[in-house]
C-alpha cells in the first residue's frame, strides 16, 4: 500500500486547489455552462495556509504557495507548487517537510511536458523527474536519493495517451470544460511513473465564505482515495472554487484516518485582492 505523510497529503490537496487558479478573460455564465479559455495566466500567485484538525483541536501546519510563469516567448508555462511545514507541527511533533512540484506545460496543447519533484522530510529526501513523450506514448520517471548518491535510481515507465496529465495539469484541464452539478469527468493522471484513472465529480453549487468575500462556488470532489487509486487508504478530498470568471479555489478539505486537513486562501497576487 502506498503510504503518505500529512505533509504529502497536504500538498496533494493543495495541488488540486492551485491547479484551478487561473483567471479567464470572458464573461462568466451564472450557471457555469461556459467553455473556459486557457487556464494558465502569467504571473498569477496564490498563498494558502493549511490547518490540521485532529479531533477538536486545530494546528497550523503549512504555508503553501503557487505561481505560474510563462517561459520566454514560447507557449510553454512553468507552474511551481510548494508546501512548507510550520507552526505546531514543527514545534511540538519535531516533524518538518518541504514538498515541491514543478510542472512544465505546453500551453497550446495543454499537455504536461515534464514534472520535477522534491520530497524533503528531513531524514528522507527524494528527487524525481518525469518526462512525457507523447510521440512514443510513454512517461519515463526517475527517482534518486540525494543523501545517498550510491543508491541506484528508481526507474519506472508507463504507457500514456495524449490526455495524460500530472497532478497539477490535470485540474487545470478541469477548468477547460463546462461545470454543472452532477457532471463527472475522468482524468488519467501520472504520478511517480504510474498512471491512474481519477474520477472528478461536481457535487454542488453553494455559497462559501472566504478572504475574497462570500461567493457562489462549485463543490468538486476528486476520487483519489481507495484500493488501486492514487492514495490507497480511506479518505476524501473536497475543493470549492468560485463560480465566476476568475474560478478562484478558496477552500479545500481533506479527510483521512490521520485526521482532517483544511486549506484556506490567504492571498491572491495579480488578481482579486485576498489580503486581510
Amino acid at each position: 500500500m502506498r503510504k503518505r505523510t500529512i505533509g504529502i497529503l497536504v500538498l496533494v490537496a493543495l495541488v488540486g486547489v492551485v491547479a484551478l487558479i487561473a483567471q479567464t478573460n470572458g464573461d462568466a455564465d451564472p450557471i457555469g455552462t461556459e467553455t473556459l479559455q486557457s487556464p494558465y495566466q502569467d504571473g498569477e500567485e496564490l498563498v494558502y495556509v493549511g490547518k490540521y484538525r485532529p479531533f477538536l483541536l486545530s494546528f497550523t501546519i503549512a504555508d503553501l504557495g503557487f505561481k505560474v510563469s510563462k517561459i520566454g516567448d514560447s507557449e510553454h508555462y512553468f507552474v511551481e507548487s510548494k508546501a512548507t511545514s510550520r507552526g505546531t507541527l514543527t514545534k511540538l511533533f519535531s516533524f518538518s517537510f518541504l514538498q515541491k512540484i514543478d510542472s512544465t506545460i505546453d500551453g497550446d496543447k495543454l499537455q504536461v511536458l515534464k514534472t520535477k519533484k522534491l520530497d524533503d522530510q528531513g531524514k528522507r529526501v527524494r528527487e524525481s523527474e518525469a518526462v512525457f513523450d507523447y510521440e512514443d506514448q510513454q512517461v519515463t520517471y526517475v527517482e534518486t536519493d540525494p543523501k545517498d548518491p550510491a543508491r541506484p535510481p528508481r526507474n519506472v515507465a508507463s504507457p500514456i495517451g495524449p490526455n495524460t496529465q500530472d497532478v497539477v495539469s490535470a485540474v487545470y484541464m478541469l477548468r477547460t470544460v463546462p461545470l454543472a452539478v452532477g457532471k463527472t469527468f475522468i482524468f488519467k493522471i501520472s504520478d511517480s511513473g504510474l498512471v491512474y484513472d481519477v474520477p472528478v465529480k461536481v457535487t454542488a453549487r453553494e455559497r462559501k465564505k472566504s478572504k475574497i468575500g462570500k461567493r457562489w462556488c462549485w463543490r468538486i470532489e476528486p476520487d483519489i482515495f481507495g484500493e488501486g487509486r492514487f492514495i490507497e487508504q480511506k479518505g476524501s478530498l473536497t475543493i470549492w472554487i468560485t463560480d465566476d470568471a476568475q474560478r478562484i479555489p478558496v477552500f479545500a478539505k481533506l479527510k483521512t484516518k490521520l485526521g482532517k486537513v483544511e486549506i484556506k486562501l490567504e492571498k491572491l497576487k495579480n488578481g482579486a485582492d485576498a489580503s486581510d
